[in-house]
C-alpha cells in the first residue's frame, strides 16, 4: 500500500531535543505524530547534544536558512585530560596530558578564539570530502584531512569550573561552528589537550528554552483520537512567520504584495510605505508585510525591489479578508 501524502500543516515546533536521538530522527518521529505532508530541522545537534532543535512544517520549511544563519547559543562541558577521536565523550582516546589550565589561563585563551576565526571542523562530521561524508572516511579507518573554514564566534564565557578536570562555558556563535572543535581549541590554547562531555543549545535564531516541548509532551496517545479530535495537532505549532521576527518588517498594499508574489520588482521611489534608510543593495531583508500578515521576504537587488522568498502565492489575495488600512502594523520602523 502508498505511504500516506500527509495533511498540509504549516508552523513551527521547537524541541528541547533529548539525548541520543540525532536531529533527522527527531523530524521523522514528529512528522508522523503530526501526520505532516512536509517537515525538516533548523539546525542539527549531535546524538550527544540536547536543547532547543526547530522543527518546521508546511511552509515553514521556507524560512530553515534563515534560522540556519541565526546567531545561536550553546552551554557546554569541557572534559580536561583527554583528546578523543569525535571531539565529545563518545570517542576513542588520542591523546592525555597531566595539564590542568587555572580558570585564567582558560580566560586569557578564549579572546584569541573570538571573532571571525578559522576553525578546523571535527573529523567526525556531515562535511563532504571527495563526495563521501567525513565521519564514513573516518568510520572506516581514513579519518580526512579537513582545512580551517570561516567561523564566527561573537562570545565565549567561562561560567563554571565543577573541578580541575571540567569547565563550563557558554558561546554565542553565528553558523556553521562546531562547538566539539572550539572545546578541543580552548584546550590546546591552554596547553593541554579535552572534549566535549556536555553539550547544550539554549537559543536557535528567535527560539528559546522558553519556546522548546520535551518529546513526551507531543507525542499522542492515538487510542484517545475520537471523531471529533481526529484532525487536533499532538501540540500547537507557532506561525510560521515567528521565524522572521528578527528581520526588519515592511509594509506593503495589497497591489504591491501581488507585484512582488508574482515574481516582479518596484521601484523603492514609488513604494507607498518608505523602506528603512539602512538598505543595503544585495544584503538587507525585510518582511513584506500586508496588514499584520507576512508574505514573504524581499530585497534591494538591480536598484529595485524583488521577493528573496515568498511565504505566500497569488492565492492568498482570493481566499484572505486582510484589512489593508494605510498604517503599517506590525512595522520595526
Amino acid at each position: 500500500m502508498a505511504r500516506k501524502r500527509g495533511r498540509e500543516i504549516d508552523g513551527w515546533l521547537i524541541l528541547d531535543k533529548p539525548l541520543g536521538p540525532t536531529s533527522t530522527d527527531m523530524v521523522n518521529k514528529l512528522r508522523w505524530e503530526f501526520d505532516a505532508k512536509k517537515a525538516g530541522h533548523g539546525g542539527t545537534l549531535d546524538p550527544l547534544a540536547s536543547g532547543v532543535l526547530p522543527i518546521a512544517f508546511g511552509k515553514a520549511t521556507r524560512t530553515i536558512p534563515y534560522i540556519m544563519d541565526a546567531t545561536k547559543r550553546y552551554r557546554f562541558t569541557l572534559s580536561l585530560g583527554e583528546s578523543r577521536t569525535t571531539d565529545d565523550r563518545e570517542g576513542e582516546v588520542l591523546a592525555t596530558s597531566v595539564h590542568r589550565p587555572t580558570d585564567d589561563d582558560l580566560r586569557a585563551c578564549l579572546p584569541a578564539l573570538t571573532g571571525d576565526v578559522m576553525q578546523i571542523p571535527p573529523v567526525f562530521s556531515a562535511l563532504r570530502v571527495g563526495g563521501k561524508r567525513a565521519y564514513d572516511l573516518a568510520r572506516s579507518g581514513r579519518p580526512p584531512e579537513l582545512p580551517p573554514r570561516p567561523a564566527r564566534i561573537d562570545s565565549i564565557t567561562l561560567v563554571e569550573r565543577p573541578d580541575v578536570d571540567t569547565a563550563v562555558f557558554e558561546v554565542q556563535s553565528g553558523k556553521g561552528v562546531y562547538m566539539r572543535s572550539l572545546a578541543r581549541d580552548i584546550a590546546l590554547a591552554c596547553g593541554t589537550v579535552g572534549h566535549i562531555s556536555v553539550l547544550r543549545r539554549t537559543k536557535c535564531g528567535p527560539f528559546d528554552l522558553s519556546h522548546a516541548m520535551m518529546i513526551d509532551e507531543i507525542a499522542l496517545d492515538k487510542s484517545t483520537q475520537t471523531v471529533d479530535n481526529a484532525d487536533a495537532l499532538p501540540a500547537p505549532l507557532l506561525d510560521v512567520a515567528t521565524a522572521l521576527v528578527d528581520i526588519p518588517a515592511l509594509a506593503v498594499t495589497e497591489a504591491e504584495g501581488r507585484i512582488l508574489i508574482w515574481g516582479q520588482s518596484l521601484d523603492p521611489s514609488d513604494l507607498t510605505y518608505s523602506l528603512p534608510a539602512v538598505s543595503q543593495e544585495g544584503d538587507h531583508l525585510w518582511r513584506a508585510m500586508i496588514g499584520e500578515h507576512v508574505i514573504g521576504l524581499c530585497q534591494i537587488r538591480d536598484g529595485r525591489l524583488r521577493a528573496a522568498r515568498m511565504l505566500e502565492n497569488h492565492e492568498f489575495f482570493g481566499e484572505h479578508d486582510v484589512d489593508y488600512c494605510r498604517t503599517p502594523h506590525g512595522s520595526d520602523r
